[in-house]
C-alpha cells in the first residue's frame, strides 16, 4: 500500500512540478559553475548505498560531509544555495529516488555514506529495515537541530508507529514546517 501511494504521488508531483524543476535547474547552472544536480552516496534500506539527487546548493569541490561538520558552511553555498535549502526546493529531484524505489515520501532521512555513528545507531534500533524518506518524524521534530541519538530515537518511534495515516500526518506537518522554514540551520 505504501509503495503504491509513493508511486502515485511521485508521478503526479513529477508532472505538476516539471516546469519549476526545469527553472530551478537553469538557475543553479546560471549562478554557479558545475552541474545542476549533486548526486550524493546515501544509505538506504538494509544499509545499501544508493545515489540520491539534490539540486546543487554547495559549490563544486565541497567535501562530502554533513553540512554541520564544515568549518564555515556559508562559504561553500552557491548564490542561490541558501534559498534552495531554506525552501527545501533542493530536495525536489528526490522524486526520482522515490520513483525508482530507493526512497519513500516518509521514513528516516537517508544518512550520508560516511555517517558511521548514525548508521550504527539506526542499525542497532532496527531502523535500517525502513526505506528512507524525503521527510520523516525526526524532520518535523527538529531536523538539523537534533543531536544524532535524538534523531535515531525519533526514527525508532516512527518504526513502531508507522502507518499510512501517520505518514499522511507527517507529510502535512512537513508542509507546514517548510512553509514556515522551521528547523533549517543552513
Amino acid at each position: 500500500m505504501k509503495r503504491l501511494f509513493d508511486l502515485t504521488l511521485a508521478v503526479l508531483l513529477s508532472g505538476a512540478l516539471a516546469i519549476p524543476v526545469l527553472i530551478i535547474a537553469v538557475l543553479v547552472r546560471l549562478t554557479s559553475p558545475g552541474p545542476a544536480l549533486y548526486w550524493s552516496d546515501r544509505v538506504g534500506r538494509h544499509n545499501r548505498i544508493f545515489r540520491m539527487p539534490k539540486f546543487r546548493s554547495m559549490r563544486t569541490g565541497t567535501p562530502a560531509v554533513a553540512t554541520h561538520l564544515l568549518a564555515n558552511p556559508a562559504a561553500h553555498l552557491t548564490p542561490i544555495g541558501p534559498f534552495l535549502r531554506k525552501s527545501s526546493l533542493d530536495e525536489l529531484p528526490q522524486l526520482w529516488s522515490i520513483l525508482v524505489g530507493d526512497m519513500s515520501f516518509v521514513g528516516p532521512r537517508p544518512a550520508l555514506f560516511n555517517q558511521d555513528d548514525l548508521i550504527a545507531l539506526r542499525t542497532a534500533q532496527g531502523v535500517h529495515e525502513l526505506v528512507p524518506g524525503l521527510t520523516g518524524w525526526a524532520q518535523i521534530n527538529g531536523r538539523d537541530e537534533l543531536p544524532i541519538p535524538d534523531k535515531v530515537a525519533l526514527d525508532a518511534e516512527y518504526l513502531r508507529r508507522r502507518s499510512l495515516w501517520f505518514d499522511i500526518r507527517i507529510m502535512w506537518m512537513t508542509a507546514a514546517k517548510v512553509l514556515r522554514r522551521d528547523g533549517v540551520s543552513h
